[in-house]
């Protein structure tokens, strides 16, 4: 009945989805060219190549960041199982690009998820025929997981996290929501918190405890240099990096910025707002602050007496925009401070903690991050963030930074030997695959 009325309103609520499923396929860069296998529209080649992946483990994520996750859990396997097939799945065009960057040797096959009607999703499983269907985080769809059952496919939700709030709403719905938990053969949950907050949810889930996969993230092989001298020029520099920004948050940092270079002279500023397609903002909010700056994206350099499109930087400018995808860990790598956001300016999600701390950075973010609680109390315990209480506090909380760069030092290798103590989530999900396939 739960499936069933699902399929009945699911039309009418797609019809709201609509408008910003558009916005962000015009607007949001990244790969396009078959947008339409979101619809369950695969071109007669790329019907060929899927169904030569027959009896792929499908593994689906959503955006970059479980994406990334994704493809560390697919190398990991193909060195294990270097005959198995997979198929990637991602919800978002910048993860598409992601995902097809990579060099898979023809092991991979890559796909835009299926929105969740029940044709759609039918027409992957009957392409690929997958032998078991992974899902990263919270991705949970009726028709994807009722379609598994169909075709003898197993199911392992990894890195499961389910928030306060979400765990209050499906408890209110647990007629629906405990049949859904109860259909994953696994359950592989973050954290003990994640795991309580399901079993409230249906006790009768399949449910152990694996860690965070983010934990067993490393840094790249052959990770480029930022290149910050094309930008900031040759000169003594300290950068401070917005990672993950969202709105209200460039505006907050750019005044602080502004502040600070009147005592910190070379300090610059690196911007990268969570989504990209956001870049037009933020470049308006830095050209209002007067803040001289290059765009990544469009290669325009602005400075408060003129701007250009000259597509160069000559070391003069005092704020880089990378309203780019992609590059945001090797802006990282070469970062003295970073900040990561949706933590401040009304914003207390939260975002990543993991990626600067890998580079053993010095972690700057709001004091409440809902969606990371684990891996922010993780690295709090240890004396590993800078936390901040308001708005009103980031200034101070860089300037001591700033004036102590020993202490902000230790402060990342605490963070870093607390990310490595922590690993291990990696090892057990990947046992977990291997019982049920």
């Amino acid at each position: 009945m739960g499936l069933f009325l699902y399929n009945l309103f699911l039309p009418l609520g797609f019809l709201f989805y609509l408008p910003g499923l558009y916005l962000k396929y015009k607007n949001r860069p990244g790969y396009k060219k078959t947008f339409a296998e979101r619809f369950g529209i695969f071109s007669p080649e790329r019907q060929e190549e899927l169904s030569g992946l027959q009896g792929a483990i499908w593994i689906h994520s959503v955006s970059v960041g479980e994406t990334v996750l994704a493809i560390s859990l697919i190398k990991k396997l193909l060195e294990e199982k270097p005959e198995q097939k997979f198929v990637l799945s991602t919800s978002t065009t910048t993860a598409q690009e992601l995902a097809r960057k990579e060099k898979f040797n023809g092991r991979v096959g890559i796909i835009f998820a299926p929105i969740d009607f029940p044709w759609a999703v039918k027409k992957v499983f009957r392409l690929v025929k997958p032998v078991m269907l992974v899902i990263l985080e919270t991705e949970i769809w009726p028709n994807m997981l009722y379609c598994a059952g169909k075709f003898n496919c197993k199911t392992l939700l990894a890195n499961a996290r389910l928030s306060d709030h979400s765990a209050r709403g499906y408890r209110k719905l647990k007629i629906f929501f405990a049949p859904l938990f109860e259909a994953f053969d696994q359950i592989c949950a973050q954290s003990e918190n994640d795991l309580k907050r399901f079993v409230s949810v249906s006790e009768n889930c399949r449910i152990m405890l694996s860690g965070n996969l983010k934990f067993d993230q490393k840094v790249p092989e052959n990770l480029p240099d930022a290149g910050y001298e094309q930008y900031f020029g040759t000169g003594k520099k300290v950068i401070l990096l917005g990672a993950s920004t969202h709105p209200g948050e460039e505006k907050l940092l750019s005044d602080c910025f502004i502040s600070l270079k009147k005592r910190h002279p070379e300090l610059k500023l690196v911007l990268v707002p969570r989504h990209a397609e956001r870049g037009n903002e933020v470049a308006g909010i830095l050209k209002n602050s007067n803040l001289s700056f290059f765009r990544k994206s469009t290669g325009e350099k602005f400075t408060p007496a003129e701007s250009g499109t000259d597509g160069k930087a000559d070391g003069s400018i005092d704020v880089l925009l990378a309203d780019t995808t992609g590059e945001m860990l090797k802006f990282m790598k070469d970062a003295d401070l970073v900040f990561v956001g949706k933590s401040l300016a009304g914003h207390d999600e939260g975002h990543n903690l993991i990626e600067p701390a890998l580079f053993d950075k010095p972690v700057i973010t709001g004091s409440v991050v809902k969606n990371f609680r684990f891996i922010f109390n993780a690295l709090n315990e240890v004396g590993a963030l800078s936390t901040v209480n308001g708005d009103d506090k980031l200034e101070e909380t860089l300037e001591k930074l700033l004036n102590a760069p020993d202490e902000a030092a230790r402060l990342g290798k605490l963070g870093g030997e607390a990310i490595r103590r922590n690993s291990g989530a990696m090892r057990k999900t990947i046992e977990e695959i291997n019982k049920l396939l």
